[in-house]
């Protein structure tokens, strides 16, 4: 037998049931969008109930503590970005759908930060922009380009939403390009603008396919490649200068050369055996400014591979002896008198060293160097 289900219990879920069923029929306005201020404060009304009605309200459907309601209405002080989203106010009892209100924490915008720049010269320029710091809402960008009192057309930019460009209408003109930028969004307006000359904003980008080499048999010397941008239209007939740098990885000075045509270097001053960083800069022969500079390229000098050495082996030397170790020794002998001559008379003995062999050795060396 099952067990008796409590009335309360029933009744509970009862409830709840009747909350799911009413949030999902009653009738869905179209949310109030409402924009406020980081910072501020702010009272969200529930639609057209009284001040003193019972109300619930959520917020991206999480319940809101009551101590936040001043009546029916809802308070935040301070609003931080945290409090942007859906708020929906329901009658307490029928939970029955009064208001929704979509609110959106932002600020207004700062003046913008605007410039223009040719690295396609002569066919046109460029220019682009952006807010100094965020809005956390929606902005709208108003661009008007001024050729004397020509009204231009700045086509934007398919890629980047913050650049439009212009083509030069006529070339070598003395006339001043004024461009002007507005921005405005639910909370603020703000705008600037810049007057410039046709040559002052040319500016190439960086020359491309930066290659350095050592130099075979010159430990000093590195060979530096590169190409003209391809943004550049016509080299041609606005051909470019380069400016290049250089260092040992050890060093933090660069040393620089400055090239008025062609698009190559050798370093002749390298330091032998170090890794060096090589960047390259371009800019138009006469007018403008220096292209930022390129990516890096890294190379080592030639250094001469170590000879291998070989070491021969030597012979033993060999020391011969002229005498056996099995030879006597010289002896001493005492010789008789009478031996020594024919005299009868006694004399006194006469001791005499002969060192036999090595005696004889020595003296025909010795006669022998002489006849030589």
């Amino acid at each position: 037998m099952a067990a008796p289900v409590p009335w309360a219990c029933c009744a509970v879920l009862a409830a709840a049931a009747a909350v799911v069923y009413a949030q999902r029929h009653s009738p869905q306005e179209t949310p109030h969008v409402q924009y406020e201020r980081l910072g501020s404060d702010v009272t969200l009304p529930c639609g057209t109930a009284n001040w003193d009605a019972a109300v619930t309200w959520r917020v991206n459907g999480t319940d809101l503590a009551p101590d936040l309601l001043n009546g029916s209405q809802l308070v935040l002080r301070g609003l931080e970005l945290g409090h942007s989203g859906l708020y929906a106010c329901f009658h307490r009892d029928s939970w029955h759908l009064r208001h929704q209100v979509l609110l959106h924490v932002g600020l207004p915008p700062r003046e913008p930060v605007l410039s223009c720049r040719s690295n396609t010269y002569p066919k046109g320029f460029y220019c682009s922009w952006h807010l100094p710091a965020p809005t956390y809402i929606p902005n709208t960008f108003n661009v008007t380009v001024l050729h004397g009192s020509k009204i231009m057309v700045c086509e934007k930019d398919p890629a980047l939403k913050n650049r439009c460009h212009i083509r030069y209408m006529h070339l070598f003109s003395t006339v001043k390009y004024k461009v002007s930028i507005s921005v405005s969004n639910a909370l603020g307006h703000n705008a600037t603008a810049i007057t410039f000359d046709e040559f002052t904003i040319v500016k190439p980008d960086p020359p491309e396919n930066v290659v350095a080499r050592p130099v075979p048999s010159n430990p000093r010397r590195l060979e530096v490649t590169w190409q003209t941008p391809s943004t550049w239209p016509d080299p041609e007939s606005f051909p470019l200068k380069f400016f290049l740098r250089y260092r040992p990885l050890i060093l933090d000075q660069w040393q620089h050369v400055e090239l008025s045509d062609g698009t190559a270097h050798t370093i002749t001053d390298a330091y032998a055996g170090k890794e060096y960083i090589i960047q390259v800069a371009a800019k138009d022969n006469e007018i403008g400014t220096w292209s930022d500079w390129s990516v890096a390229a890294h190379a080592t000098p030639w250094t001469e591979e170590p000879r291998h050495l070989t070491t021969e082996a030597q012979a033993p030397e060999t020391t011969t002896s002229t005498t056996s170790s099995l030879a006597p020794p010289p002896t001493t002998k005492i010789c008789d008198p009478g031996e020594l001559g024919s005299g009868g008379g006694p004399s006194a003995p006469l001791f005499i060293s002969v060192p036999v062999t090595l005696a004889l050795a020595a003296a025909a060396a010795t006669a022998s160097s002489l006849l030589i």
